[in-house]
């Protein structure tokens, strides 16, 4: 076995096609109605990494890809490869298609083209290689061998390899997806690294044959798969990589050592040392701070709002290395790892305590300390001895200091005492509340007078806060108005009244509507039919449960909102002289530790009563949760399906 995978990797990378023509491995790959509901099949996918003392790193790549349908033969009519050429270097070495009528037509690899790769927001210099395959018709495949040295970060620096050696020298780490969105018959995975930097490794969500022996004073690591088929997904499920098949290798011991690196890669650079321009500002930005909560508050927020988000080549400080706050305060532009370094370099003029830190926005880091990371964020220490996040890039005009759009979320401080991987905390539903309030008068002819009003706090305030800054002012009427016309196209609004959109730090937002709704009711003979506003679903787009498609009965995986949340609802309509409540929905309580509901109607002193209160208390649920969630959710959906009809 181990004398086949040595073969495997000096050339020959599939054991084999040592006695198998390739054109015969295609045709063995199996019966294409086994894979019925794919474009394409991976017949094998093959890497072969190569670790330096020094951790730079020789990749080969070797993949054979069977088209299975027309649009498969489309997807696979050009073969990309990204880059950041600041860090790696990238080269197809062979490209070969074997019709399915025999014929090998083997590629000029000569005929690369390398372009600036698209982008948007962040322009790093990243690059893309392409050869162009041509056309492709079912049943034919296409075999690339992919060459790759170097990192995927941009780093300080530009010597010969030198630059294609990772952040953290003499060390190495890989992040490998065992799950694909085609078929894949067969996938190896193998690393070489030198036999004083052994590898701690782990496979999540799954199972991999694996082995491990020396050779050639080199520790070398196989990992393989057989039969992968692609994960069905599920709405708002997690992000794939937490549920699907994963490895994870690295030679960094602990997390702690990549916290201490990380806090001494970037004090060495000086990333945070403040100018006189820079405490000049801070001073004017302080001057009647009334203590330290609002003195970080009102530099983070500076942070947030005035530097923009906007990701150019800047030279030195790409990568784990944070650029210079005097950089970020000239240009007023950055990207997250900008934002940060801005706010420390300013919290550190300030006096504070302030340091850098990872996280992945968007799906979970794993234990074994591989680089997960996406996103920089802030740390400050306080005067209770505590480290407190803070995030300049997602709190813009949000009152938050640090979005709890990012609750339940790993991260790893560079901190000079070293620290272990955290989890950010659950944010209380209550700090992110949505209130609706209504008080109106229902006439005999169905027509509706009142005022509807929306509160919200934390999330749910940027969120109704966005009616007003995502757009000119001229256009503040019609996005409220909008509300309303959304449920009651015949509805007439005659005044808009708001809190300042712009002073997001002294109050939450409200947002008023005055109106009235002809043919509210439907009118029967003596009876009147209708529904209540905040039943029928006014204001329904700030309120993230709704936007859950609850017909799905059972959930594999676990899933996601937006963030914790309580909705409460209390409207009143004045009903003209009636005979009696001839129908309304029964009140309805559905308990959970994860998300509950409790609602229904009264009628008091000639007026119907709709009140509710809605929790969800986390941002991440496991699957578990869902009869819960679901139960909450369709418990408020339900009133919207069931008028309320009274007799005159």
């Amino acid at each position: 076995m181990r004398k086949l995978l040595l073969l495997l990797f000096a050339g020959l990378l599939f054991p084999v096609l040592a006695q198998t023509p390739m054109q015969d491995l295609v045709k063995k790959s199996g019966d294409p109605s086994a894979y019925a509901n794919s474009d394409q099949l991976m017949i094998f996918d093959s890497t072969l990494v190569d670790m330096q003392e020094t951790g730079l790193t020789y990749v080969v790549n070797h993949t054979l890809t069977k088209v299975l349908t027309a649009h498969g033969a489309l997807d696979l009519s050009v073969c990309k490869f990204g880059y950041d050429p600041l860090s790696a270097f990238v080269e197809i070495r062979k490209a070969v298609i074997y019709k399915n009528d025999g014929r090998v037509i083997e590629l000029d690899v000569h005929r690369v083209q390398d372009y600036p790769a698209p982008a948007h927001s962040i322009f790093w210099g990243a690059r893309e290689k392409m050869l162009a395959i041509g056309r492709l018709d079912p049943g034919d495949a296409v075999e690339v061998v992919m060459f790759r040295k170097g990192f995927t970060y941009a780093l300080l620096s530009s010597d010969d390899d030198d630059k294609y050696i990772p952040p953290m020298k003499g060390q190495f780490y890989d992040i490998v997806e065992f799950f694909s969105s085609i078929p894949v018959k067969s996938k190896v995975y193998q690393v070489k690294v030198p036999a004083d930097k052994p590898l701690q490794y782990e496979f999540y969500n799954g199972e991999a044959q694996s082995s491990c022996w020396l050779s050639g004073g080199k520790i070398v690591y196989t990992f393989s798969k057989k039969e992968m088929m692609p994960l069905k997904p599920e709405a708002r499920m997690v992000a794939v990589s937490d549920v699907a098949p994963k490895l994870l290798v690295s030679t960094t011991a602990t997390w702690k050592a990549k916290s201490s690196w990380f806090f001494k890669v970037n004090e060495d650079f000086g990333s945070f040392i403040a100018n006189q321009d820079i405490r000049d500002k801070v001073n004017e930005i302080l001057k009647g701070a009334k203590n330290e909560m609002d003195s970080v508050g009102r530099l983070t927020h500076w942070c947030a709002d005035e530097i923009r988000y906007s990701g150019i080549s800047m030279g030195c400080g790409e990568g784990f290395t944070l650029h210079k706050g005097s950089m970020t305060f000239t240009d007023r532009c950055g990207v997250c790892k900008d934002k940060a370094g801005m706010l420390i370099t300013m919290l550190r003029a300030a006096g504070f305590k302030s340091y850098p830190a990872m996280t992945m926005a968007g799906s979970r880091i794993d234990y074994i300390p591989a680089d997960q990371f996406n996103h920089c964020v802030t740390v400050v220490k306080l005067s209770d001895g505590k480290y407190h996040l803070l995030d300049p890039t997602w709190v813009p005009f949000l009152r938050e200091l640090w979005s709890s759009a990012e609750q339940q979320q790993q991260y790893l401080m560079g901190v000079p005492e070293g620290a272990d991987l955290a989890t950010t905390p659950v944010s209380d539903p209550e700090n992110h509340y949505v209130k609706i309030d209504g008080v109106s008068q229902l006439v005999e002819n169905g027509t509706l007078t009142g005022r509807i009003t929306i509160t919200g706090e934390g999330q749910s305030d940027g969120a109704i806060r966005g009616l007003f800054k995502y757009s000119n002012k001229t256009a503040w009427f019609q996005n409220v108005e909008r509300e309303l016309l959304r449920v009651y196209p015949q509805a007439r609004v005659t005044q808009v009244k708001y809190s300042d959109p712009a002073d997001y730090l002294n109050f939450n937002i409200w947002v008023a509507i005055d109106f009235t709704i002809p043919e509210f009711a439907m009118v029967s003979g003596n009876r009147l039919m209708f529904l209540p506003l905040s039943a029928a679903g006014i204001f329904k787009n700030f309120q993230g449960q709704l936007q859950f498609e609850t017909g799905i009965k059972e959930r594999r995986y676990a899933f996601r909102d937006r963030c914790s949340r309580q909705v409460e609802i209390n409207e009143s309509i004045k009903l003209p002289a009636i005979k009696k409540l001839v129908r309304k929905s029964p009140n309805i309580t559905a308990e959970g530790m994860a998300a509950s509901y409790k609602g229904g109607y009264a009628l008091t002193n000639g007026s119907l009563i709709f009140s509710a209160k809605a929790v969800f208390g986390k941002r991440l649920y496991e699957a578990r949760d869902w009869p819960e969630f679901k139960a909450a959710v369709d418990a408020q959906n339900r009133f919207a399906d069931q008028p309320v009809v009274v007799e005159l």
